[in-house]
């Protein structure tokens, strides 16, 4: 997994450990034995794009070094249900400690995942590419992300200290977009483009003539500002963002969108139909 941090990986799975175990499984203590072995198999209940196995595997490695989960898909590829994603073996009540964490993030990510995937293809042809927000679940940023990028999606910021992006809010309290670009523009460093939201003609105007690198429209203004930010300028970046749908995400594509941001990909995402299916071994 070279594009994640492994180090906040490994700190992010201790947490949901333990939030989820607290002093013990007092089920499995009571129920079984202690050294019972047992193997389980993460099965797909539908079709989807699989995202989180290493994630998953993680969680079971916390729980016992010589754990491993033999995956038979890779993070990033589309499977039908019934598919078999992957199977590990091991002490029953490691496996039953973190089976519930194991298919929480396997189960979200690939909906991520596969909710990406849908938008991706809806505007297939197109020079526009999808991307995420930071309207993520807090404490999954990053792992979000990553599966945005499975999907086939790209990535927005990080976070705030990950890019410039003058909001409506900021505009307001600087006295306008062109005196908040105009000023970003004498402090930033060279290295940072800026990026600003703009809901009018003129905004958009003041935005690029101060030097703005990419305009951001609301998709429901976005047929009009779009052409008119192309006769404006050729080298702006045009983002759209807001209501971005399934329904509408094709036209915004086809009006001229460089990017546009999907909120739904990681704020309202479903959760796949994976079990994790364990008998003795």
């Amino acid at each position: 997994m070279n594009w994640l941090d492994e180090g906040a990986l490994y700190s992010s799975i201790g947490l949901f450990l333990r939030e989820d175990l607290g002093r013990g499984d007092i089920t499995t203590q009571a129920v079984l034995s202690r050294n019972v072995r047992a193997k389980g198999r993460f099965v797909a209940g539908e079709k989807m794009v699989v995202a989180g196995l290493e994630a998953a595997e993680e969680v079971f490695i916390t729980l016992d070094p010589h754990a491993q989960i033999e995956a038979f898909v890779a993070d990033g590829e589309e499977v039908e249900a019934g598919k078999v994603i992957g199977r590990t073996s091991g002490f029953a009540d490691v496996l039953l400690a973190g089976e519930r964490v194991a298919l929480n993030l396997l189960q979200h990510l690939s909906g991520v995942a596969t909710r990406t995937r849908e938008f991706v293809n809806a505007i297939e042809g197109t020079q526009a590419k999808i991307a995420d927000t930071r309207k993520t679940t807090p404490g999954l940023r990053m792992l979000e992300k990553y599966a945005v990028l499975l999907g086939g999606g790209v990535n927005h910021r990080h976070g705030l200290d990950d890019g410039v992006f003058i909001k409506a809010n900021h505009a307001a309290l600087a006295g306008g977009v062109g005196t908040a670009v105009k000023s970003t523009r004498e402090k930033i460093g060279h290295l940072h483009k800026v990026e600003v939201e703009v809901a009018s003609d003129r905004e958009l105007k003041e935005a690029i003539d101060n030097g703005a690198d990419a305009v951001v429209i609301e998709a429901s203004a976005a047929t009009e500002l779009i052409k008119t930010a192309r006769e404006m300028s050729a080298i702006v970046a045009i983002v759209v963002s807001g209501a971005v749908t399934k329904e509408n995400v094709r036209a915004i594509a086809e009006a001229g969108a460089d990017l546009i941001r999907v909120n739904s990909l990681t704020q309202s995402v479903r959760a796949m139909d994976i079990s994790f299916q364990i008998q003795p071994g």
